[in-house]
């Protein structure tokens, strides 16, 4: 049984909404997080609404913060905990995928999955496998998990953007140039890449302009 996702949102600047992106955030934080991003995005993406779930579970140690799934290097938990966790992770954003589609009334060519860090973990291992392209994914600070399943596993090959600070002590900047030879082995001919020079596990200004370039162009505004 899905769990259902809390989800903050910002209605678009224009009072119509012709487009959809939904920020997934990483570990410990939560939807806000990720929302405030609308802000800035918004003048430039008028049609768009924008959404910001909480991820499923509480995250241990972190009030008011949330995971995707359990990291056991961070929280102790065990490797079975972890799979279980992203196992049931993957049907609550997909069951939330498929509802917004419905409840706003868009199409997955629409809709742009943003994710950071874990959010981005999600963000690069669901879309692939749904049976409709997204109009992309921009996929900050993060990894590609289970790249040797992707290619037999992957459904459709949405356009990607990689976007990664070189001075993250979190999740490695390595783990972009390996995000980037995996998904073009298993097919992808439309991935991007970008380094934030001097900027750590966060989102340097100059990686937003790259992701909404990114968005104006996949989403033809």
């Amino acid at each position: 049984m899905t769990r259902v996702l809390t989800s903050g949102r910002k209605e678009p600047q224009s009072g119509t909404t012709r487009s959809v992106v939904i920020f997934l955030h990483g570990y410990g934080a939560n939807g806000a997080d990720l929302l405030g991003l609308a802000d800035p995005l918004a003048e430039h993406l008028p049609d768009t609404l924008f959404l910001a779930p909480d991820a499923p579970e509480s995250c241990a140690g972190v009030p008011f913060g949330f995971q995707w799934f359990p990291i056991p290097w961070i929280d102790g938990s065990s490797e079975e905990e972890s799979e279980r966790g992203m196992r049931a992770a993957i049907d609550d954003l997909n069951a939330y995928l498929d509802g917004v589609m419905v409840d706003e009334d868009v199409l997955p060519e629409q809709v742009v999955l943003f994710g950071f860090s874990q959010g981005t973990m999600m963000s690069l291992h669901v879309a692939p496998r749904r049976e409709d392209p997204v109009a992309g994914i921009v996929a900050f600070s993060g990894r590609l998990l289970a790249p040797e399943t992707l290619e037999d596993e992957a459904l459709c090959r949405p356009p990607v953007l990689l976007v990664h600070g070189d001075a993250d002590d979190v999740v490695p900047v390595q783990s972009l140039p390996e995000a980037a030879e995996a998904l073009q082995k298993a097919g992808w001919t439309d991935v991007y890449a970008h380094i934030m020079k001097g900027t750590g596990h966060g989102i340097a200004p100059d990686g937003l302009s790259v992701a909404l370039a990114f968005m104006r162009d996949k989403l033809s505004l």
